[in-house]
């Protein structure tokens, strides 16, 4: 029989936060807007992505982990323009982890719903992204190591 706090362990994804994702409406001006108020600098980027509708850049600070993925509308069926309607900034939290499929599956079973099957991601290399809703009704990224 398995012990409650190693089943609790079992139902957990192994995963290191990566980043908090921002819509904006344009790369530059958010950018600029970050370095103004809080010495936030482009870490790397800007990257058009194809496959996500969407054009990203990574902005942070040396004193600081935290990374903030601007994202922007790469086109007119963009999926961030809908965030941008409503008025929303702060949308998803990306963690990275070892074995994608492993942690869809956990997501899955602890009721988290994938809203696609996991693509490669030209802001990582190429390595594959998924997108998952938490039954918290938030918006995790998923990006395999």
């Amino acid at each position: 029989m398995i012990a409650e706090d190693r089943l609790a362990e079992l139902r957990t994804i192994e995963s290191k936060f990566n980043h908090l994702g921002v819509a904006v409406p344009d790369l530059q001006q958010a950018g600029e807007g970050f370095e103004r108020l809080f010495g936030y600098k482009l870490i790397r980027g800007p990257y058009a992505d194809p496959i996500q509708k969407v054009l990203v850049c990574f902005i942070g600070k040396p004193d600081t982990d935290l990374v903030i993925e601007l994202v922007a509308p790469g086109g007119e069926n963009s999926p961030i323009s809908n965030y941008l309607k409503k008025s929303i900034g702060g949308y998803h939290a990306c963690y990275e982890v070892p074995d994608l499929e492993c942690a869809v599956r956990t997501a899955q079973s602890q009721g988290c719903l994938m809203i696609g099957e996991p693509v490669p991601a030209i802001a990582f290399d190429n390595r594959r992204i998924c997108w998952l809703f938490t039954p918290m009704r938030l918006l995790i990224e998923l990006v395999e190591q």
